[in-house]
């Protein structure tokens, strides 16, 4: 499939322009004294640093490496535009002339290698301040305890009353059998000594434990 090739009236103007200015430079080298494929080569010099200086521009951002490489070219290429205009006397050209057309490869050369291998953008741009940390979280305050709530007289009639012998409450319950196997050990211990029988006696009769005992003991008194 062929597409038709559409003219662009910009780009034919940066065409034009570019030509003029290619043979104005390449007119003014000649002027001064550099003849045959130097001269040629100084245009290509002027408008290949001027590039560079754009793209580092475009690719970076504004820094004054750049901006100065790129005012230099600019200004090669419109003195030459200027000076082929008749302003200066191309068969004598003056010494300062023959000077700056003679200087300016080692121009180009140092403002090439510097746009090419200079670190980009260092402290051309506007450092950029940290951004601020995130406060602390406040550590949370616990509410107080509330203090013990005191209980009205319907409450504390509610309450079950304390034992008023201070008497323990049994540890653990006690099987009503075994309650009357104890009440008639310690009738049959009574009935043979007199005595009413003991905790120490009763839990050695029984087999149980000392709280166990107590507790059996304090039911039978």
């Amino acid at each position: 499939m062929t597409r038709s090739i559409r003219p662009d009236a910009v780009l034919v103007q940066a065409v034009i322009a570019g030509a003029l200015s290619f043979a104005h430079l390449h007119d003014l080298a000649a002027a001064a004294g550099q003849d045959g494929w130097k001269a040629w080569a100084y245009p290509v010099s002027v408008d290949l640093l001027l590039v560079a200086a754009w793209r580092r521009l475009r690719s970076d951002g504004p820094s004054r490496l750049a901006w100065c490489w790129f005012l230099i070219a600019l200004v090669a290429s419109l003195g030459a535009n200027v000076a082929t205009a008749g302003f200066l006397d191309l068969e004598h050209p003056p010494a300062l002339l023959r000077l700056g057309v003679a200087g300016w490869p080692a121009l180009a050369f140092l403002g090439g290698t510097l746009l090419a291998h200079a670190p980009k953008s260092v402290g051309d741009r506007v450092p950029v301040p940290p951004a601020p940390a995130a406060p602390a979280p406040e550590p949370e305050t616990l509410p107080d305890p509330e203090p013990d709530a005191v209980p009205s007289a319907d409450e504390a009639a509610a309450l079950p009353a304390a034992d008023p012998t201070g008497a323990p409450a049994p540890a653990m319950p006690v099987p009503a059998a075994l309650v009357d196997h104890a009440r008639k050990v310690a009738a049959d211990h009574e009935a043979r000594t007199g005595t009413r029988i003991d905790a120490d006696t009763l839990r050695a009769r029984l087999g149980v434990p000392a709280p166990m005992a107590d507790d059996i003991a304090a039911q039978l008194a």
